[in-house]
């Protein structure tokens, strides 16, 4: 199993496919790296040798910001923006959806689970 950037990737998916295990690295910045390395699309993980897995965890190391520190810095803005008080650092503190979704209906994976108001009936129409 190939070791990149402290993630296990799978070995038995094409290399563009596994590098999306890594945080960080989407579907554009994985083919960006095969092509700089040559590496065939229709390449698996488990056919790399390993001076190829060497040179891919190089060339991320070198050149992209990915897991531990790109965790670290989006928590840091998101941090940053809640400190200094303006409207999307006070709907991170409350846990509401940050963009401008709506929120009388739906918003449930921002603000969790309904909970039901004590006395309130249903209107019938």
């Amino acid at each position: 199993m190939a070791r990149i950037a402290g993630v296990n990737i799978p070995t038995n998916k094409r290399v563009t496919i596994s590098l999306r295990y890594i945080y960080g690295i989407g579907p554009a910045k994985a083919q960006e790296i095969c092509q700089a390395l040559n590496i065939p699309d229709d390449r698996r993980v488990n056919q790399l040798t390993d001076e190829e897995i060497l040179r891919i965890r190089e060339l991320i190391d070198r050149t992209y910001r990915v897991e531990g520190d790109l965790r670290r810095e989006v928590a840091m803005n998101i941090k940053r923006l809640m400190d200094l008080g303006c409207y999307r650092g006070l709907r991170h503190r409350r846990g509401l959806p940050v963009r401008g979704q709506r929120t009388h209906t739906n918003a449930r994976t921002r603000k969790g689970k309904a909970v039901p108001i004590a006395g309130k009936k249903k209107v019938t129409k």
